[in-house]
C-alpha cells in the first residue's frame, strides 16, 4: 500500500495485508509471514507486493506479476545458481495489481484492467480502459478510471455498491466520482476522494465505517474522515495517513470516532484484526487490535 494513494492492499506499494497474510518491501526485498510471526525475505527486485488468503503475489521492476504459496527459505538475488523462489508468472507488462479474495486484477502499460479469478487456468479478461487503480474485496471488487470514477461489482446486501443497491449485477456500475483510491474488506468499502475526504459504505457493525450506520450498515456512501492522503482498511477497522505522517485509526479494537495512533508514518496497511505500517525511517510496525504497536524485526 508513498502515502498518495496507489494500488495495493493498503495506503502504498510496500505493504500488504489480508486476513493473517502480511508481505513487506524492504530495499527492494519482498518479506512475507503469518499472523505476528517474524518476516521472512522471499523475493528480489520487487516493487509492489500483495496478498490473498491462499498466496502472495509479487510486481517485479521487469513488469511480471508473479505469485507463489510455498514458504520462502530465504531470498537470492535474480539470476543466481539456487533462487529462492519459483513463483508463478501470472502476466508480463504490469505496472500495478491489486488481489483478494475473488482473484487479481492488474493495470498493463496502456492503463488496460484485466482480471482473473481465484483457481482460474485461463488467461485473464480484459475488464476496463483508462483504469488508474483497482481493489479486490471480501465481497465486491472495485477499481477507478483516471477520472475519478468508482466502479464496483460483486455482493450488494450489506450495501457495498453504495447507491443504495442492494442486488449484485452481472457487471460493474460506477458509484462514485473524483475517487482517488479504494480500499474494501468483508462487506464493506471505504475509498478516498481527491479533496482528502474519507467515504464509506457496507457492513458496519463493529465500526470500520466510524459512525456512518453504525450497528448495521450503510447502503450509500457518506463522509467519515477528512484531510487523508492515503487509506487502508481490514476486516472490522480502517485506517488513514495525513500528508503530516499522522496515522489515524476506527472501528474495532479502536474508539469508533477516529483518533491518532502513531506518527511519521509512511504506508499502512490492514489485515483481519492486524494493523502494520512503515514509519518514514524505516522502521517497521505491527498492531492486533487495539493492543499497543510492536517493532517487527525482519527474519534472515
Amino acid at each position: 500500500m508513498n502515502s498518495t494513494a496507489v494500488p495495493a492492499q493498503g495506503s502504498g506499494a510496500r505493504l500488504a495485508s489480508y486476513y493473517a497474510r502480511h508481505q513487506v518491501i524492504i530495499d527492494g526485498v519482498a518479506h512475507t509471514w503469518r499472523d505476528s510471526g517474524r518476516p521472512v525475505a522471499a523475493l528480489h527486485g520487487v516493487v509492489q507486493v500483495g496478498v490473498s488468503q491462499q498466496a502472495w503475489f509479487a510486481l517485479r521492476g521487469n513488469g511480471e506479476l508473479v505469485r507463489w504459496s510455498s514458504e520462502p527459505p530465504a531470498a537470492r538475488p535474480a539470476g543466481t545458481a539456487a533462487a529462492a523462489l519459483a513463483p508463478e508468472v501470472l502476466m508480463r507488462g504490469v505496472t500495478s495489481f491489486a488481489s483478494g479474495q475473488s482473484g487479481w486484477f492488474a493495470i498493463d502499460t496502456q492503463a488496460t484492467l484485466w482480471y482473473a479469478p481465484t483457481g482460474a487456468q485461463t488467461l485473464p479478461r480484459r475488464v476496463a480502459i483508462d483504469v488508474a487503480s483497482a481493489c479486490i474485496g471480501d465481497s465486491a471488487d472495485y477499481y477507478i478510471t483516471r477520472d475519478g470514477t468508482l466502479f464496483v461489482k460483486g455482493l450488494a446486501h450489506r450495501g457495498q455498491y453504495g447507491d443504495g443497491k442492494l442486488s449484485a449485477t452481472t457487471q460493474f456500475v460506477s458509484t462514485a466520482h473524483d475517487a482517488l483510491a479504494v480500499r474494501a474488506h468483508t462487506g464493506h468499502a471505504i475509498y478516498l476522494a481527491r479533496d482528502g475526504t474519507v467515504f464509506g459504505t457496507g457492513g458496519n457493525r463493529f465500526g470500520p465505517l466510524s459512525t456512518h450506520g453504525l450497528g448495521d450498515r450503510a447502503e450509500r456512501w457518506g463522509p467519515i474522515f477528512r484531510g487523508a492522503s492515503a487509506i487502508a482498511t481490514g476486516s472490522r477497522h480502517s485506517a488513514a495517513l495525513r500528508a503530516d505522517g499522522s496515522l489515524w485509526v476506527w472501528g474495532e479494537g479502536f474508539a469508533i470516532e477516529p483518533r491518532t495512533l502513531m506518527n511519521n508514518v509512511a504506508e499502512v496497511a490492514a489485515g483481519d484484526t492486524a494493523t502494520i505500517a512503515l514509519t518514514r525511517d524505516g522502521a517497521l510496525w505491527q498492531w492486533e487490535g487495539g493492543q499497543g504497536p510492536r517493532r517487527v524485526p525482519l527474519g534472515m
